[in-house]
């Protein structure tokens, strides 16, 4: 019986991939985040912000640095000043692009 438990356990829904790409994209500005990055390439944190408006500075850097933490973003720190920081796609995040077409594709086709 505890094989067959074992076994269940293995096919249950939360041990697939749906449930990690789920954390991927969980969060009210990731997706954007990450849309943003894939059609312009490395941004600026303001140009992040006024792209994705209403969002508030917080929750903005909050959300950069999961996705930096998660490895979906790079952060490049270029050391002048005054001083310059861009965030761009990782080869992580890049493959999220396809991903994220679809969602857009999806929305436009069935939008109002």
């Amino acid at each position: 019986m505890d094989e067959e438990k074992i076994a269940i356990g293995i096919h249950r829904i939360e041990n697939k991939g749906l449930y990690y790409t789920m954390s991927m994209v969980q969060g009210r500005y990731r997706v954007p985040i990450l849309y943003c990055l894939s059609l312009n390439g490395p941004m600026r944190y303001n140009e992040l912000k006024r792209m994705i408006d209403p969002v508030t500075f917080r929750s903005l850097a909050l959300t950069l640095k999961s996705l930096e933490d998660d490895g979906l973003i790079i952060r490049k720190d270029y050391n002048q000043k005054p001083p310059r920081v861009e965030y761009y796609l990782s080869e992580k995040g890049e493959s999220m692009v396809p991903l994220l077409n679809n969602f857009v594709e999806w929305g436009e086709d069935n939008i109002g």
